[in-house]
């Protein structure tokens, strides 16, 4: 049974709206239906956490190990979202290999937290100088090498 919250009257459950005041109906004894399972979760999930682009925050060494560590992210309210890592591609083992979990930038500070990881550290590329050397020596004796080539071809 539906009804006006405005004017309380009755109306069939066909209805949107009141025939006397034309404001939305409202049950009257609101059914408790079971939620559903995506609903509870996405109930759970804080919208601060849910802002900007996905950063990844942690690697599982399994599917299991993956989905244990989803669960403790959204007990915290924190979403995530689980994939594959790149080139570990196993049909036959659709369970088996790495996992990344990414989160959303917004609640990856306190995923982190969460999951005992520290902020990764930007990779900074430096050669350390005996390589250095080594690529002045190897580039000196190809130099070398071509030069000596010439002259005994002219020679």
């Amino acid at each position: 049974m539906l009804v006006c919250p405005s004017c309380a009257t009755g109306h069939e459950d066909g209805e949107r709206f009141c025939r006397r005041c034309g404001v939305p109906l409202v049950e009257t004894e609101p059914a408790a239906l079971p939620a559903s399972e995506k609903h509870e979760r996405a109930r759970k999930i804080r919208p601060q956490y849910a802002e900007g682009p996905l950063v990844k925050v942690v690697g599982a060494r399994n599917q299991a190990e993956a989905e244990l560590l989803q669960g403790m992210l959204l007990e915290e309210g924190v979403p995530s979202l689980m994939r594959r890592s790149g080139g570990f591609d196993v049909p036959d083992f659709l369970a088996a290999g790495p996992r990344d979990l990414l989160v959303p930038e917004g609640g990856a500070e306190v995923a982190r937290e969460v999951l005992g990881q520290r902020e990764p550290r930007p990779v900074v590329a430096r050669s350390t100088p005996w390589v250095r050397v080594l690529a002045l020596v190897l580039a000196v004796f190809v130099v070398a090498l071509v030069a000596v080539s010439i002259l005994n071809a002219i020679l």
